[in-house]
């Protein structure tokens, strides 16, 4: 098997390493199989899709929509664009988590804004009839739990997409641009224990008031989210790989 490609955008090495790791073990994929590449600490480097089974790229602390930018996230935007373009002109095998579905939805002339932008915490993501019917969703029930977070959301949907999941804050959590090219706006790879860890990491971040952060570490060990939707990066991993 050829191997997976995460790209990463996060801005510590505690936080890229959390995501890497929670990657690996929802995917399933050996340590060698799962290539990391952090794209805030150095230019990306000649990607030749030929030599994955496909790519992954995680969240950030960029917000695809901001008006603003530093030169680093023009930078790793340009970059990601670049690569996107091609991923989506191969129809390659891609999962984006959270800032995957910024910069996919911006790429395909979708709206990314402000409008649903969602508290950390847990939410009900709902399967659309396409999203029952998906292999990356296999074995989900209609309706599970997971955990999000976000200053940005789709507004507008890309034209020509599927829309696989709905959410009540947010009301496009899933869908996929032709066979192969997905983007969630939840985060399958978090439980509660790398959600706290995130937490804490990015407390002064914006997301929450430092205040509430007790109350959220208390809310996400007390939530409905089981693992269910760790199941998404696993099927990911099977279906690209076959």
């Amino acid at each position: 098997m050829k191997p997976f490609l995460l790209l990463g955008t996060r801005d510590t090495d505690e936080a890229a390493l959390g995501e890497y790791r929670s990657v690996l073990r929802h995917t399933r994929l050996d340590p060698d199989d799962l290539r990391h590449v952090r794209v805030e600490s150095a230019p990306l480097p000649v990607i030749h899709l030929e030599d994955y089974s496909g790519i992954i790229v995680g969240g950030s602390p960029f917000n695809a929509s901001d008006e603003h930018k530093s030169a680093l996230q023009e930078r790793v935007e340009g970059e990601l664009a670049d690569l996107l373009a091609e991923v989506i002109a191969h129809d390659f095998p891609f999962i984006g988590l959270c800032y995957g579905v910024g910069l996919v939805t911006m790429a395909l002339g979708g709206v990314v804004d402000n409008t649903y932008a969602e508290p950390i915490g847990a939410i009900d993501v709902v399967l659309t009839d396409d999203g029952r019917a998906d292999p990356v969703l296999a074995g989900l029930p209609d309706r599970f739990a997971a955990f999000t977070g976000h200053k940005e959301a789709c507004l507008e949907l890309p034209p020509g997409v599927t829309l696989l999941a709905t959410g009540d804050a947010a009301p496009y959590q899933m869908y996929r641009s032709g066979r192969n090219v997905y983007v969630t706006q939840f985060h399958p790879e978090l439980d509660a224990i790398d959600l706290e860890k995130r937490m804490r990491l990015y407390t002064h971040a914006g997301y929450f008031r430092p205040d509430e952060l007790d109350d959220l570490v208390h809310q996400a060990h007390g939530s409905h989210v089981d693992g269910t939707q760790h199941r998404i990066l696993e099927n990911f991993a099977r279906v690209a790989a076959s």
